[in-house]
């Protein structure tokens, strides 16, 4: 649930803007605590986000799921103990943090059936309609171009296919946003910052508030052809689920 600002042009790729090549340092340099930096934060709410998530795409037997930033690999885990007979494919522009998830997804005995690699959300190289089902936990506030990212994923969807989104979002009820602002914008920065590096977790801060408002973002989705286009609010509005089927 991150991301923020380091090296410049000698360490972007192809494809790679200054925003991103700066979003991929950030989570190369927060690598290491990631896990368990988020574990902290969210309260351990995160873990039955994520299986919400997996559940919500309904994939059908055999399935090849997508997941966009996959990051360290809890989505893809999540993915294939909720569907026995599927295989995901992750990707992410930070490879420190996919190089963590490799040694998770390989302990854990799930090497054969999920493959990390690295890839932009902008710039997907698959072929059209090459995935029954795709997620995204926390990633996509995180790309450029969002519009242009969700029109390739619908590219690569399968007709009929669910994608699972999550992001942060904010509590409607007035006493919770109180609660949750002051947790954002003190605790949240406290413990980032200690742990891990202050800037990264500011700019958590600073993204979730710039992120559309739940009916905001599925008109997103709609404009970029996906119908229907659901969400359902998680843990009193502090993360919405969005749920969006490719025609």
């Amino acid at each position: 649930m991150i991301n923020k600002d380091i090296h410049r042009n000698s360490c972007m790729k192809d494809n790679e803007t200054d925003e991103s090549a700066s979003n991929r340092q950030m989570f190369s340099r927060i690598a290491r605590r990631y896990d368990l930096i988020n574990r902290i934060i969210s309260l351990g709410f995160d873990v039955g986000w994520r299986r919400r998530m997996a559940e919500a795409i309904q994939a059908p037997p055999d399935a090849r799921i997508l997941d966009l930033a996959t990051g360290t690999g809890d989505v893809a885990l999540a993915i294939v103990k909720q569907y026995p007979d599927a295989n995901v494919v992750g990707i992410d522009v930070c490879e420190d943090m996919m190089v963590i998830g490799r040694e998770k997804v390989a302990r854990k005995g799930f090497a054969s059936r999920i493959e990390l690699k690295k890839g932009n959300a902008q710039h997907l190289e698959f072929e059209d309609k090459s995935f029954d089902a795709a997620t995204c936990a926390f990633g996509i506030r995180n790309v450029a171009d969002r519009g242009k990212a969700l029109r390739e994923l619908l590219r690569v969807m399968k007709p009929g296919g669910r994608v699972a989104i999550i992001e942060p979002s904010k509590p409607r009820n007035a006493l919770f946003m109180h609660i949750f602002n002051f947790y954002f914008n003190n605790v949240v920065l406290l413990i980032g910052g200690r742990m891990a590096h202050r800037n990264a977790y500011k700019y958590l801060v600073d993204s979730v508030e710039n992120f559309p408002d739940p009916d905001e973002f599925c008109q997103e989705l709609r404009q970029a052809g996906f119908n229907p286009v659901s969400c359902r609010s998680m843990t009193g509005g502090v993360a919405t689920l969005y749920i969006a089927q490719a025609p």
